[in-house]
Formats: structure tokens, C-alpha cells, sequence
């Protein structure tokens, strides 16, 4: 066992350890490093208490009493200003009434939620997500059971004392690669907040057995021949329990993802046919050799298929951090014998998503592909990971801008821009920036502002001067969210059908892109697919809030689920303007009454709805996101302020415009300034072509 420390250790340190002994490294195994009956225990313990919090945390979606924090409760005591509730005189009549009208609104509130989770549909949803829970859960505990022969040991002592929760002021530091950024605090500050770590005892050993551990149970996930959302999320509440720093984890799921490629690229999949044959009459004999060396536990479920790929050498190339060949090859099970199943969990396409392959999408929608974030050196196989984002932008300025919004999610995913309908969303780009610099928005937000974004949508209340000039910008926008509507259809039916491999999914959008995901999250919901999506981050999303809707959203993702917002964006108030206003507006206000849903106020880092592109990277380092790119962060942060005293001087200029304009006896914009604007719309759209 201890040269499987001395490798782990090595690991960490950035290097490995080339001298250890050969047959050293055949024997390590899970069993060797929880070398007692008491730890292999432990661990088999703590998956199902992680496992049973996830189940926990997802029937609380549907839990009507369960609405997380919110604006307006009882227990907050402020009215709508946020001044305190007559705090002055805490014991008068006027308070106990108002205090008794806001519970008796709250209790009519959980009654219309009660009605809401309770319709067909609703209960339909909750029950499909559990029984699909239950059965991802049901075999991640088997395949545990069958390595550590503790199952029933582990469901016995989880069933009689309740989940002990390490509280948020007693959790551990987070250890393995030290913090070296503001970003990397941020990190390590939000994760044991977001998934909670559990006690263990385990906690207390060593850190390198406690990357072994990590290590071993990635590899049993992988075994399920997927490593789906629901894997992802136990993989991150077993980081914190162990005290672990997710850049741990992430660098491992980087190790394996590069180590399986590498030997799966040396089979073909016609050798795998002809062997197969083969492989099964000699399955028995295999494994009884294979028990001699390792234990017959090990095996688990492989059926005799690592054989070939041991041959192959990826026990070698993954047992670098501590494991030997041989539990490392068994404990990937059939996905170890088979260049097909790895092909499959990775997708078939990888950074040739473009190719013919979608052309079944883009009959549907215009352009519809998958373009790699990555740098064009890098070689396909170095940049695969075991995860993948996909980046949606909502507008933009050229064709060349499809990729440069996602460059600063980190390289710990395998990261996709969706490119959809070129045409439509440089031309909404067009009108955008034009329309939110010109004199007719400067003069009608002068008045806007004088009431609330708010007042000015539910009564109305625009100023007749940019209601004449609206159909500039309300026609390549209904255009464009035609658009994003289908595009979100298509991108759930590409998800679904595997286009991406076997493989969690995160989806981070800003504006339509927000809609887009909006969509493919509700397509997802209605076509019952669970454990493909991790993340969800919504940027200004021209969306409904209902909770209904987002109840759904929060079903079908296994992670976080950000509703990025700013109570003073005016574009997006009069953009929606049409639309829905009854269900209230995601990407102006708090998304309510659905536990789990992270709403985050950006205003302050956003001025306007046209600096959401150049804002994304600031976004995610706000909210904690775990994969992003510090140095092209910084590129970012440079280019948003730019962008945003670009907009500026053009408003100023405008503004000046204006004001000259009435002084000069002219009341608000006229048809000379509208069709100027037309006009250099029209110049912008012919030359993006």
C-alpha cells in the first residue's frame, strides 16, 4: 500500500513515481487501500448517505414548502421598499395585522403551489425523475457493493441514523492543489456550500488514500459505461466529504478521459467484433486467473472483456496515480474491453460535430453545429474531457464571434459553441447596438427612468416616440427568438440522441442563447430525460419566471441552476414588452418559489442587455463556476469595460443630440432620425454578409 501513496503522492505533486515496483503496482487495489473492514465499510457508507441526499434534494423540487429563499416572507419583515415593518413600534396593532396579512398571503401562496405540483403532468414528471434516480442510484450502489462485498452492511447503518451533514461553519478546508487565485477561493468557498460534504471517517485518513478513493469510485462510475449528471454530482459531493479540492477531481477526470482514448485509438472495432467470440469462451478462465492476483471482487461486472485492453496496456496508462493494471482494468468493467463503449461515452462526432453527422438537425435549423472552443493546435484527444459545456450566444457582431464569448470556461470541460442561424442573430446584433446608442432610446429611457422598469412594462407606459421607432429593433428580434424557439427543440433532440457521447452537459447562455437553453430544458422535462445536463446558466433570459416552468428546469438538472438578472435592464423590459408580462420576466427579477434555483443580481456588472456578451467570464467568476479560464478572464473584464465606455460615449453623444433637437422646438424623435437609423441598420446587415 504504500507504494500506492507514493504514487498518489507524486500525482499531486505534479510528477510519478517511476520507480516503483512492478508487482507492487498489479496488487493495488481499493482493498489494499482500505486495508480494514472498517474503512471498506465506511465508503460503501458514505455513497448511499451522498446518494440518499441527492434523492432528497430532488424530491424537494416538488416540495411546495420547500421554495429556498425568498423576497416578501414572514420571516424577512420588509415591505416592498425593503424599510422594516414599522420596526419602530414592534408591538402595535398595525404590525400584528400586517403580520397576520402576510401569513395569511403566504399561506394562500403554498396552497396555489400545493394545486401546481399536484396537476398530472407534475406528479408524472416527479415520479418518471425518481424511478430514473432510483435506478442510476440502485446501480452505482451494486457496483460499489461488488468491489467492497458491503451493500446491505451500508444500507443498514444508513437506514437507522439520518444523514449527518458536515454545517456550513464546522466544513473542512478543502484540500490537494493549493489556491493560487481569487477565483480558486471562490471556488473552494462554494462548493461545500453547494454540495454539501457528508460525515465520514474517512475524512480523517491520509490525502493521498483519500485521492485513491476518489480515483477508485471514478473509475466503478465509468463502469455504468456513462458518466452522467447524477455520476458528476456524487463525484462532487464525495470531493467535499473527503475534503478534496474539486481541481482534484477535475484534473483526474482529465487523466482518465486522456488514458482511455489514447488505448481505445489502438483497437479497431472490427479486431473487438472478431474477437469477441473469443472473449467469451475464455471469460471463466480469465476470471478465475484474474481473482488470483486481485480478488474475485474486483472483477465486478467486467464479464472478461478488460482482457483485451490490459493487453492493450490501459492498465498501464491509468494506474499511474496509485491503482495497479489490473484494478484499474476491472474496475472500468466492460468499458475497459471495448473501443465501441469508450467511442460511445465520448460521442461518436468530437470536434467534427460540423460534419454530415448533423445534417439531420439542419434541416430544421439553419447552420445548426457544434463548434469546438479549443485551441485549432491542440490535438483532438488532448482536448477531450469526461465533461462538456456548450456555450449559446443570443446576438452576434460577426461570424468570427461564435466561439469568442466561451473562451473563458476552463479547460476542466470539453467546450462547444452552438452556431444557429448566423443571419438571424448578426442582423438582431445589428439592430441592437444601433438602437441602444441612437437618440430615440436616449430620450425614451429619460423618461422610463422616471418611474420603474417595472411600471413602465405592466401598464405600458412607453414613450410614443419609441414606440415609432420600435419596429427597428421588434422585427430582427421576433425573428431571432422564432428561432432560438426551434433551436432549443433541436439542441434537446441532439442531446438526447447521444450527439455528445455518454457525458454530462453544462449549457451557459446569455439573452435568445438563454432562451434556447429555456427551450431544450423544457423539451427535456416533456420528453423525460434525466441525467444529461449538470448546469444550467441563464444570462438575461427573455423568458417566463412561472414557477411551474422552472420547476421543470430544476427536474432535469442535476447541478446548479442560475438565473443571471438586473432589475434595471430596459432593453430586455422593452423587448418583452409584447409578450407574456403575467408570468413574470427571468432575466429582470428573481426566479421564486423553486428550491434550488441560484438567482444572482448583475447590475452592477451588466449596464445594459448589450454587455451580456462581453460579460459572461465575469458571470461565472461571481457565481463560483468551477471551470474558468483566469487569464481569459481578464481578457474579458478589459474588453466589457471598453465595450462598456464605448456604449457610453455613444449614448452621451446621442443624449446631446437630442436635447439640441428639442431646443430647437422638435418634441421627441422624428421620422428623419427614424429612417437614419433604418438606414445604418441596413448598411450594417449588408456588410456581415
Amino acid at each position: 500500500m504504500s507504494s500506492a501513496f507514493q504514487k498518489a503522492s507524486a500525482v499531486l505533486r505534479g510528477g510519478n513515481d517511476r520507480e516503483t515496483n512492478n508487482k507492487d503496482e498489479e496488487d493495488e487495489s481499493l482493498m489494499t487501500v482500505l486495508d480494514t473492514e472498517e474503512e471498506r465499510r465506511a465508503l460503501s457508507i458514505l455513497i448511499w448517505d451522498i446518494t440518499e441526499l441527492m434523492r432528497k434534494r430532488l424530491l424537494e423540487t416538488f416540495d411546495p414548502r420547500e421554495t429556498g429563499a425568498q423576497s416578501g416572507r414572514v420571516i424577512a419583515l420588509t415591505r416592498d421598499d425593503n424599510k422594516p415593518i414599522n420596526a419602530e413600534t414592534p408591538d402595535d396593532d398595525g404590525r400584528g395585522n400586517e403580520l397576520n396579512n402576510m401569513s395569511y398571503n403566504q399561506e394562500a401562496d403554498i396552497a396555489k403551489l400545493e394545486k401546481e405540483v399536484n396537476e398530472e403532468k407534475m406528479v408524472a414528471l416527479k415520479t418518471s425523475a425518481l424511478k430514473f434516480f432510483d435506478g442510476w442510484r440502485g446501480s452505482v450502489i451494486l457496483r460499489v457493493g461488488e468491489v467492497m462485498n458491503s451493500t446491505k452492511p451500508a444500507k443498514d447503518q444508513s437506514v437507522q441514523a439520518d444523514l449527518e451533514i458536515t454545517h456550513q461553519g464546522t466544513q473542512p478546508a478543502l484540500m490537494g492543489i493549493e489556491a493560487s487565485s481569487e477565483q480558486d477561493d471562490n471556488i473552494a468557498e462554494a462548493l461545500p456550500k453547494l454540495y454539501s460534504p457528508v460525515e465520514t471517517t474517512l475524512r480523517g485518513t491520509v490525502k493521498e488514500k483519500r485521492v485513491l478513493i476518489l480515483h477508485s469510485v471514478l473509475l466503478l462510475l465509468l463502469s455504468l459505461e456513462h458518466y452522467n449528471s447524477y455520476s458528476r454530482v456524487l463525484m462532487l459531493h464525495l470531493t467535499t466529504s473527503l475534503g478534496l479540492s474539486v481541481t482534484v477531481l477535475s484534473e483526474d477526470e482529465r487523466k482518465v478521459a486522456h488514458g482511455l482514448l489514447i488505448v481505445a485509438g489502438k483497437m479497431s472495432a472490427d479486431e473487438e467484433t472478431k474477437k469477441r467470440a473469443e472473449e467469451n469462451r475464455a471469460a471463466r478462465r480469465w476470471k478465475m486467473s484474474v481473482a488470483g492476483v486481485a480478488g474475485a471482487a474486483i472483477i465486478g461486472i467486467t464479464g472478461g472483456l478488460a482482457a483485451p485492453l490490459l493487453a492493450s496496456g490501459l492498465g498501464t496508462v491509468l494506474s499511474g496515480i496509485g491503482l495497479g493494471a489490473t484494478a484499474t482494468a476491472g474496475y472500468l468493467g466492460t468499458l475497459a474491453g471495448s473501443s465501441v463503449l469508450v467511442g460511445g461515452l465520448f460521442g461518436a462526432y468530437g470536434g467534427k460535430m460540423t460534419s454530415k453527422a448533423m445534417e439531420q438537425y439542419t434541416r430544421d435549423v439553419e447552420d445548426f453545429a457544434f463548434v469546438p472552443v479549443r485551441d485549432p493546435a491542440e490535438s483532438e484527444i488532448d482536448s477531450r474531457r469526461l465533461r462538456i459545456a456548450i456555450g449559446v450566444s443570443g446576438w452576434l457582431d460577426g461570424k468570427d464571434e461564435i466561439v469568442r464569448p466561451w473562451k473563458c470556461i476552463g479547460p476542466g470541460q470539453e467546450t462547444f459553441a452552438l452556431r444557429f442561424e448566423l443571419e438571424s442573430l448578426m442582423n438582431l446584433a445589428n439592430a441592437l447596438t444601433t438602437f441602444v446608442t441612437s437618440a430615440a432610446w436616449s430620450f425614451a429611457k429619460s423618461e422610463i427612468i422616471k418611474r420603474t422598469v417595472f411600471a413602465a412594462l405592466t401598464a405600458s407606459l412607453w414613450p410614443f416616440s419609441l414606440l415609432k421607432a420600435s419596429y427597428i429593433i421588434d422585427n430582427p428580434w421576433s425573428i431571432a427568438n422564432q428561432r432560438a424557439q426551434k433551436a432549443g427543440e433541436v439542441l434537446a433532440d441532439a442531446l438526447i440522441n447521444k450527439a455528445q457521447g455518454q457525458r454530462s452537459v453544462t449549457l451557459i447562455g446569455y439573452s435568445l442563447g438563454a432562451k434556447v437553453i429555456y427551450v431544450c430544458l423544457q423539451q427535456l422535462a416533456e420528453r423525460k430525460a434525466f441525467g444529461l445536463i449538470e448546469n444550467a446558466v441563464m444570462l438575461g433570459a427573455p423568458t417566463p419566471s412561472s414557477s411551474a416552468d422552472w420547476r421543470r428546469i430544476r427536474c432535469v438538472v442535476t447541478g446548479r441552476v442560475v438565473n443571471a438578472y438586473s432589475t434595471k435592464d430596459y432593453v430586455l423590459a422593452f423587448l418583452y414588452r409584447s409578450s407574456s408580462v403575467q408570468f413574470g420576466i427571468a432575466g429582470l427579477h428573481p426566479v421564486e418559489n423553486v428550491k434550488g434555483i441560484e438567482n444572482v443580481e448583475v447590475c452592477d456588472l451588466v449596464k445594459g442587455h448589450t454587455l451580456y456578451r462581453y460579460a459572461t467570464g465575469p458571470v461565472l467568476k461571481r457565481i463560483g463556476f468551477e471551470d474558468v479560464d483566469l487569464e481569459e478572464l481578464g481578457q474579458e473584464e478589459l474588453e466589457l469595460k471598453e465595450q462598456e465606455k464605448k456604449e457610453k460615449e455613444e449614448r452621451e453623444a446621442a443624449e446631446k443630440f437630442s436635447k439640441q433637437a428639442v431646443a430647437g422646438g422638435k418634441e421627441g424623435v422624428t421620422d428623419e432620425e427614424i429612417h437614419k437609423l433604418e438606414h445604418e441598420v441596413e448598411q450594417k446587415n449588408n456588410l456581415s454578409k
